[in-house]
């Protein structure tokens, strides 16, 4: 509930309202991705605090970064100012950080508490848990803005995340903590980490077309709500519907693709994700020619929107663990998480730079705009014929993500930095992380 609110859609709505510009929003919804880094050195300390102690004083302290937001709802401003954009992006910058902190331990903790026997149905149950909460959240925010003032409505759903905030580390203080693991040292990532990146092989291609997903889509969910909100002038309440109409593609993506992926392969579904941002980027080229977008088309672009999402995270979690030496996967992982994260992040502040107006009010130059989905479509066409040329091995791949995982994509990038050593791969380290990676599979060079 919380993250649907304080980092999604609403927080857009509402840094729109207070007269941030696409750079400021832009900015805003990348923290989430460009502090990894944080989270990863985070989970080097989970070897001395555990992992309940970590987990509870990030989720605590972001909860408290909630409560500015609810402060410049409660002022209820005709017209917001400089100031109260700063403190509304900060607020988000500190919720974002102590979230980051927080999430390092979630799912080292829960993998360590959880038997083997009874994860897959622990994690298939907070999935459909996920999906309920994502979608009553969002059209608890669409009612809130038909039915309230503007600032009225923030207000309720900034108390709503607040609240469900405090009762999840409630909740989660129940838990029993689990032995204190081991982790990579930070050294030991910093020795590794280049030699990873640059050697030859088919871990370095797949991190490319990671790299070059995120630069092209990552900025496509906040700037079409705001374009949204300051073009055409679409209602609230209309922009969260169309938004729940995305989570609901992601939703049908989680539940039926995973098995698919299992029998067809990840390629295929890595290929229908790109097709359908390219034909998203189609969408808006014309749309923005035609100089009108009617509503119904923009419930199927939500929801394409989510269902790409979902295709190219299933496929990335099917396609990841065969790239991947077995003693090497936390660095790996780590690596493939931040670097896809951090990129990210940097897409959305940058193309909000290059797509904002020109006057004083918010506002989006269509133009700019235009362009910014060509890009998207060109990108789609590159990152596709990558993707034909990467090796793989099909059947079923190792259950190392926990399905809820799937209901925020992109996002549940960031989970994959962490430099906990799983117990079985600390005993199967048998040799130093500076060891080159294998040789890539035929084909692959």
């Amino acid at each position: 509930m919380t993250w649907q609110v304080a980092l999604g859609t609403p927080m857009v709505l509402f840094a729109e309202r207070l007269g941030a510009s696409a750079f400021s929003v832009g900015l805003a919804y990348s923290f989430v991705f460009l502090l990894t880094p944080v989270q990863v050195l985070a989970t080097a300390l989970l070897p001395r605090f555990g992992y309940k102690r970590m987990m509870l004083s990030g989720w605590g302290l972001r909860s408290l970064f909630l409560l500015p937001p609810v402060f410049l709802a409660w002022m209820a401003p005709a017209s917001g100012t400089t100031w109260m954009i700063v403190v509304f992006i900060g607020s988000v910058f500190f919720f974002t950080l102590f979230r980051s902190i927080g999430s390092c331990a979630y799912l080292p903790w829960l993998n360590a508490l959880l038997p083997d026997r009874i994860r897959g149905k622990y994690f298939a149950s907070e999935q459909t848990a996920a999906g309920i909460g994502g979608v009553g959240t969002l059209l608890l925010s669409a009612a809130a803005f038909m039915v309230l003032p503007i600032y009225t409505a923030f207000l309720v759903q900034y108390l709503f995340a607040f609240a469900g905030s405090w009762f999840a580390a409630l909740a989660l203080g129940r838990l029993r903590d689990a032995e204190k693991p081991s982790a990579l040292s930070i050294g030991e990532v910093v020795r590794a980490t280049p030699r990873m990146i640059l050697a030859p092989g088919v871990f370095r291609q797949f991190l490319v077309v990671g790299v070059w997903a995120g630069l092209a889509v990552s900025a496509i969910p906040p700037f079409c709500a705001y374009y949204l909100k300051v073009g055409p002038q679409l209602s609230a309440a209309q922009i969260v519907l169309f938004t729940t109409a995305q989570y609901a593609g992601v939703i049908l993506g989680a539940f039926s693709l995973r098995n698919r992926v299992d029998r067809s392969g990840a390629r295929p579904f890595f290929v229908a994700s790109l097709a359908i941002y390219a034909a998203i980027g189609v969408f808006w080229v014309v749309a923005l020619r035609a100089g009108s977008i009617g509503v119904v088309p923009l419930y199927g672009m939500y929801f394409a929107l989510g269902v790409a999402a979902s295709c190219w995270f299933s496929a990335n979690m099917k396609y990841l663990p065969q790239v991947v030496a077995p003693d090497q996967k936390a660095l790996a992982y780590s690596i493939h998480g931040a670097v896809t994260s951090v990129v990210s992040g940097l897409a959305p502040v940058g193309w909000g730079l290059f797509i904002k107006g020109d006057s004083l009010v918010p506002s989006v130059d269509a133009t700019a705009f235009g362009a910014f989905f060509v890009t998207v479509i060109v990108s789609a066409l590159g990152i596709g014929w990558l993707v034909l040329r990467l090796p793989e091995e099909r059947g079923p791949a190792p259950a190392w993500m926990p399905g809820g995982m799937s209901l925020r994509p992109f996002r549940a990038f960031t989970n994959l930095a962490s430099l906990v050593v799983p117990a079985g791969e600390a005993r199967a380290r048998t040799r130093n992380v500076d060891t080159p990676s294998p040789e890539p599979r035929d084909g692959a060079r």
